[in-house]
């Protein structure tokens, strides 16, 4: 259930950016600069994955995800209002629908499976898009209807979180080698 919420929040907040960053006028050759840091990240994590552990290695976690719906999600941007159904219907979806040919690792990742694979991390296009299809239709109200609830200076408590905004994909990409390192660390310390 944590993980479910983590990610969702994750999620949710990749949407809400993006709505911000298509209000800004951010054109595509800024999305794909983007998205390419994501896709590498990504390739970056299924690499170290499958080091780290051959038999359940990360084909499509959450940085793939990430890719792949947000190339979906700005293409689907100007239905605006249609966000939230297709959302609803993204979410719905694999509890209405499953088949095993989406089973195997090269067809997973659409989330139409019978059963989880074998994996450290997997989150597969449904339900997952429509988390962030309802980050971005939420963003593109608040933008219309209550802007000033996404604008103006943040209370001192909240810079350091802001911080973690700017750089997430940093600090995404650095939490698990450092958390490693240190359980190994302490692991070896205690014999």
């Amino acid at each position: 259930m944590q993980r479910s919420c983590i990610v969702s929040l994750f999620l949710f907040v990749a949407g809400l950016s993006l709505a911000m960053a298509l209000h800004a006028g951010q054109g595509w050759p800024r999305f794909w600069r983007r998205w390419a840091q994501i896709a590498g990240c990504a390739l970056l994590v299924s690499i170290g994955s499958a080091w780290m552990f051959p038999n359940s290695w990360i084909s499509f976690g959450v940085l793939h995800g990430i890719a792949v719906m947000l190339v979906l999600a700005r293409l689907l941007a100007p239905l605006r209002a249609g966000l939230w159904p297709l959302g609803a219907l993204c979410i719905a979806l694999p509890a209405l629908v499953q088949h095993p040919f989406f089973d195997t690792r090269w067809t997973n990742w659409v989330g139409l499976v019978t059963r989880k694979p074998v994996t450290e991390d997997f989150v597969p296009l449904l339900p997952w898009l429509g988390v962030l299809l309802f980050g971005l239709a939420a963003g593109q109200w608040l933008l219309v209807r209550r802007p000033q609830w996404l604008r103006g200076a943040l209370p001192a408590p909240a810079r350091g979180l802001a911080l973690l905004g700017r750089w997430s994909l940093s600090f995404y990409m650095l939490h698990q080698p450092v958390l490693i390192g240190l359980l190994l660390a302490w692991q070896s310390l205690r014999g």
